[in-house]
């Protein structure tokens, strides 16, 4: 082999080991063509939630076409609504950018407080042990066991008042939180049983460290991996989750979600299946981003792979 071949393999190999973790994560994640599919829709839907918010000069469900004789109308017949309408006259394209800003705030925000909580109980009870790990455990098992649809169904149709009040998707979203931390907790008290035996943990009890430390300052990083690929998953599981209950009729009429349009086509399926049709092809495309994200940050934060 050539001089100066062994001189630039040396170099990248010196660069490869002193390249940080995120920086070795992000490059096994560029190599991973699902990854990148997944976080290209994701990023599509995150923008298209951007426009509907704060650039769409059209109002969510609008019923602007039932005043100008455009309802009803088949998609790619006119570039005004290049999906069709329905016979209310609402724009479906215009839902669907709407409605992935309602289903985006369920999915992400339930998801985040569902991590914060999951994360700090699971780490204090698999730290500590005793006691609080086998409550926990055992409520765990309890949330598994129960039929959260069902609950959830009975707790928005009781909170009715909520609902009119326009906080609908607010509800579902603190009710799949609530429903979805002790998996997350579960998780991190598994992680935490793995790590907190590690030298670099006893070195620090060594040298007095106190337990807040050593928890959020050594182990939860080190465990958040683990933690960012399954919120990946769960993401799209509420998303699932919030198109069900408002298909089934029990989500806030009012604000636009994918679910919602899915229900209001049912009715006219024959003769207009565009109405439910493109917003269910909303809803397979974002799960399925989501799937495909966990799948390449779960090879790209493997700790195990090799470079």
């Amino acid at each position: 082999m050539r001089p100066e071949l062994v001189v630039e393999k040396s170099h990248a190999e010196k660069a490869r080991r002193g390249a940080s973790q995120a920086d070795v994560a992000w490059r096994r994640f560029r190599r991973n063509k699902s990854g990148i599919a997944g976080l290209s829709i994701v990023s599509f839907f995150l923008a298209m939630a951007a426009y509907g918010l704060f650039l769409d000069p059209v109002p969510p469900r609008s019923f602007a076409c039932l005043y100008q004789g455009c309802t009803n109308v088949p998609p790619f017949t006119t570039w005004a609504h290049p999906l069709g309408t329905e016979l209310a006259g609402i724009d479906i394209w215009q839902e669907i950018i709407h409605g992935s800003a309602g289903d985006l705030y369920v999915g992400v925000v339930a998801t985040a407080i569902a991590v914060a909580l999951g994360v700090v109980i699971g780490a204090v009870a698999g730290y500590r042990g005793g006691i609080s790990g086998v409550l926990l455990l055992g409520v765990t098992q309890i949330f598994f066991t129960l039929p959260v649809l069902v609950i959830i169904l009975l707790v928005a149709r009781v909170s009715i008042l909520l609902v009119a009040h326009g906080l609908g998707l607010t509800l579902i979203v603190l009710i799949l939180a609530a429903f979805g931390w002790p998996g997350i907790a579960f998780i991190t008290r598994g992680e935490i049983f793995r790590v907190r035996e590690l030298e670099y943990i006893q070195a620090s009890k060594a040298l007095g460290a106190s337990t807040y430390r050593i928890l959020f300052r050594h182990i939860i990083p080190n465990i958040l991996s683990s933690v960012i690929v399954v919120s990946s998953l769960l993401v799209a599981g509420n998303i699932l989750t919030e198109v069900v209950i408002s298909f089934l009729g029990f989500s806030d009429p009012s604000a636009s979600t994918w679910g919602l349009t899915l229900e209001e086509g049912l009715t006219t399926v024959r003769s207009s299946w565009w109405v439910s049709f493109f917003p269910g092809l909303a809803v397979v495309f974002c799960v399925l981003a989501f799937n495909l994200l966990g799948d390449g940050l779960s090879d790209a934060l493997n700790p195990r792979l090799r470079e």
